[in-house]
């Protein structure tokens, strides 16, 4: 009996908790319940029935085309700056038609369509209302966060560029760098240009903001938007902009320079061939000019650095897949997001400002004057020199590669058909793209 009476205990006492347990989960349940209950009954309290015409109101209140019609007064931009009504309405339409423009001269004119076109279109996405893109999180803000705000994108760019560079033109005729470094004047006259203009009272650049415009007159998209971000990133749009504008319109300012400052029997200047460039110095020579960056210049070694890896993988001849993606798949891609992130910049507020006006007049300026200032050097260079050089491969030397090198080549062949200039105006060109980095270099380093 007393056996009976202990195992009807221990069941007890076993079914007791899982009795109350199974109690309290049906009492927080009904808990639970009640309060969806309670949750619904207010909710459906609160809500008012609307009329449809107030329901139109409210979708038309969310609409792109109310926040450009109806400015609000207090409305900031993701960085807290107040937006002015004037940026919220016409300057958005403003933009739009400058983005509409940069559409034109990509596709229908082939004006550097590969970096204006997902410029312009990241410009387009950065000006649409309401949708707030380039905020922190959102698509243009992650693309501008990931790689330009960090300088990543640019460098990647100068990658790409070396693994595509052949320096055997400037190797087989060293003295033609001397060209590339003349024409480096358009890029220190452009910041004695944007100090000047800021003394006039007509803009109000900083002393960094000067340094960064003048990268522009190299006419170095890459190297102008690593400098911008690093000195002056509220101009950035703007300067990446005039840099790849200048760059695209290579074909339509330099050859009048070019015309004016030449004769036509120097225009016709045959120069002799180069001599062969042995693989070991092609090998050696982007080596040699990291040596030199590190010893006199490391500010520069990020952009150079870049470039001479990209080089020296092409001219290792044993990584030719890790060549072959660098020239092709990295640029691309690498390329897309650029364009998007510099577009994400070129939003009213920033873009419509004195600054900017003042910093494409600059840019021009500055891309005739270095265009100028190689012709010159080159006209120098060939009364001085034994072998006959031809003036026209001094516009070359400003960064714009291979653009500026085909372009002497095609004013050359004007003049005479069998002259090609091509390879030897490639000589400045290179020089002229090692002489932007360097140049952004000893900018920085100043700004230390």
């Amino acid at each position: 009996m007393k056996k009976y009476i202990v195992l009807l205990g221990l069941l007890f006492s076993f079914l007791m908790p899982a009795s109350l347990l199974a109690d309290a989960h049906a009492s927080e349940a009904i808990t639970s319940e009640h309060s969806v209950v309670s949750t619904k009954t207010e909710a459906q309290e609160e809500y008012k029935a609307k009329s449809m015409t107030e329901l139109f109101k409210g979708l038309f209140e969310t609409t792109g085309l109310n926040a450009m019609l109806f400015p609000k007064e207090d409305l900031k931009d993701p960085n807290g700056k107040k937006i002015t009504k004037f940026a919220q309405s016409w300057g958005r339409l403003i933009m739009f038609l400058i983005i509409f423009l940069l559409f034109y001269l990509a596709i229908a004119k082939g004006f550097e369509p590969l970096l204006l076109l997902p410029i312009a279109f990241g410009g387009l996405l950065a000006n649409i209302p309401v949708a707030d893109m380039t905020a922190p999180g959102h698509m243009l803000g992650i693309i501008y966060d990931m790689g330009i705000k960090n300088e990543f994108f640019p460098l990647l760019i100068f990658m790409g560029v070396g693994a595509m560079t052949d320096f055997g033109p400037l190797l087989a005729n060293p003295k033609t760098a001397i060209l590339g470094g003349a024409a480096q004047f358009g890029i220190f006259g452009s910041l004695v240009g944007a100090a000047a203009l800021s003394q006039s009272g007509f803009v109000d650049y900083t002393l960094k903001q000067c340094s960064a415009i003048s990268i522009i007159g190299g006419a170095d998209g890459p190297t102008s938007i690593f400098i911008a971000s690093a000195l002056a990133p509220e101009m950035l749009g703007a300067i990446a902009v005039a840099a790849y504008s200048y760059m695209a319109l290579v074909p339509v300012i330099q050859p009048p320079i070019m015309k004016l400052l030449t004769t036509e029997e120097e225009r016709k200047i045959k120069m002799t061939t180069g001599r062969q460039v042995h693989r070991l110095e092609k090998l050696l020579f982007p080596l040699v000019v990291v040596m030199l960056i590190a010893l006199f210049l490391p500010d520069a070694a990020p952009l150079m650095g870049a470039f001479a890896f990209g080089n020296f993988a092409k001219e290792s001849g044993v990584v030719d897949r890790l060549s072959d993606t660098m020239q092709n798949a990295l640029i691309n891609i690498v390329t897309i997001f650029l364009g998007l992130g510099v577009g994400g910049t070129l939003q009213a507020d920033k873009f419509l400002v004195a600054e900017t006006l003042g910093i494409m007049v600059i840019g021009l300026l500055a891309f005739a004057a270095g265009t100028a200032a190689g012709v010159i050097m080159g006209k120098i260079m060939n009364k001085f020199s034994k072998e006959p050089i031809n003036p026209l491969i001094g516009a070359a030397g400003v960064s714009a590669v291979p653009m500026a090198a085909r372009v002497v080549s095609k004013v050359g062949q004007e003049y005479n058909k069998s002259n090609i200039l091509l390879m030897h105006a490639m000589g400045p060109n290179v020089a002229g793209v090692i002489g932007s980095a360097v140049a952004a270099g000893v900018l920085l380093s100043i700004f230390k």
